[in-house]
Order: structure tokens, then C-alpha cells, then sequence
């Protein structure tokens, strides 16, 4: 299986690209004993010119035509389910073990997702209550798909 995520913005230098790239090494290193094949970031540009629900259409198109066909999908997205690591590790291991040529997780710009993202997909997810920056939610679920890839493959790096 493939893992992917696909995110509203361009990533530039600094703290959360770094953390991203660190975590995207570590996924694509323990990912190969696991069965994921390869680890991705697909971002996608905001589009200029377009502002309220005619931006967040057309981002939300960028987003679904970037995750390739026959992909399970999740979206972070503040209404989304708080789940635990332990959960976010069955839900990626179950749908290697279903046989999912991919996975995308999806991240939506600053005024985040359309209601046609959170429809498509099979988990909608949330990192708590609390706002955070879209960029900053990049590193963290990055971390979290880690943390997924530790819990699997049985690691200490996640401690109950």
C-alpha cells in the first residue's frame, strides 16, 4: 500500500517542513517491513483570484483529483472523530490488511474543507477541539502516521 497526504499550500522552509520531512524519512523506513511501499506529500496550490465557497470548491477538487482512484481517504477536519494512536494504527493497518492500493489523508486549506472532501472519505478525523494551522496539522499527522507505523510493527517508540 501507498500512503500519501495531500494538503492545501505549499510547504516552504522552516520548523513544520522539517518536522514533515523527518517524519516522512521515518515513515517511508519502517513503512517497507509493513507493506507500505512509499510515502508521499501532495500538495496542491490555494487558488489565486477565488475567495469564500468558489475557493473552497475548487481546492477541495485539487484535493480528490490528486488521490489516486481507487484510494481510501481520510480528512482532517475539526468535526471530525477524536480517535486515539492505537485506533489511527488499526484504521491504516485494516485497510493494508484489505488490500488498499493507497491511502491519502487529506488536509484542506485555511478555511478548510468542503463538505464534498469530508463525503469521500471513509474517516473524517480531528486533532482535538482546538484550531490549528494547517501547516502545523501537516507535521502533526505526519507524526501520527508514524507513530501508526511504531504501533504495527510493535516498536517502543509509542508507549501506552
Amino acid at each position: 500500500m501507498r500512503l500519501a497526504v495531500a494538503a492545501v499550500g505549499r510547504l516552504k522552509g522552516g520548523p513544520e517542513k522539517d518536522l514533515v520531512d523527518d517524519y516522512a524519512a521515518r515513515i517511508r523506513a519502517i513503512g517497507r517491513g509493513l507493506g507500505v511501499s512509499d510515502f508521499t506529500i501532495l500538495e496542491v496550490e490555494s487558488p489565486k483570484g477565488l475567495e469564500g465557497p468558489a475557493k473552497l470548491t475548487r481546492e477541495s477538487a485539487l484535493l480528490l483529483g490528486a488521490a489516486p482512484l481507487k484510494a481510501r481517504r481520510a480528512a482532517l477536519d475539526e468535526r471530525g472523530a477524536q480517535i486515539s494512536s492505537e485506533a489511527f494504527a488499526r484504521l491504516i493497518g485494516g485497510w493494508r490488511d484489505q488490500g488498499a492500493p493507497d491511502a491519502v489523508f487529506m488536509i484542506g486549506g485555511a478555511d478548510g474543507l468542503d463538505a464534498s472532501v469530508r463525503e469521500s472519505a471513509e474517516a473524517v478525523l480531528a486533532f482535538g477541539k482546538a484550531t490549528w494551522p494547517h501547516m502545523l496539522v501537516r507535521a502533526m499527522l505526519c507524526e501520527q502516521i508514524y507513530r501508526a507505523m511504531t504501533i504495527l510493527s510493535g516498536h517502543p517508540y509509542h508507549r501506552a
